[in-house]
């Protein structure tokens, strides 16, 4: 037991401590992994990557646009490097010529 400054004793308590979980580990170097597509958002890379991942493929995305609380970017502002280990590079593209172009926007 401890005592407080007014002479009191404190219980001491004993718990458990909950560590806090570490990120998901980054590419070991991005030298291994090469680029494949660039999108226009983070929202088609999202979307590109759940494709890739659902095949086995990792996937790094890269971007220049720092986190922000405004969920929009104006024009290439927010594009995004798509990347992929290089062995895994010709799998990548052949999925990606599985699904085509998407719609054109005019």
């Amino acid at each position: 037991m401890l005592r407080s400054t007014h002479g009191d004793r404190v219980p001491t308590l004993r718990g458990r401590v909950i560590p806090f979980p570490r990120p998901a580990p980054e590419p070991a170097d991005d030298r291994e992994f090469e680029e494949v597509l660039r999108v226009r958002d983070q929202a088609e890379a999202l979307v590109v990557r759940s494709l890739f991942e659902s095949h086995g493929i990792p996937v790094a995305l890269r971007t220049h646009v720092a986190p922000s609380v405004h969920p929009f970017t104006v024009g290439d502002q927010g594009e995004v490097r798509i990347l992929v280990p290089r062995p895994d590079l010709a799998k990548s593209r052949l999925l990606l010529g599985r699904i085509g172009p998407g719609p054109s926007v005019s």
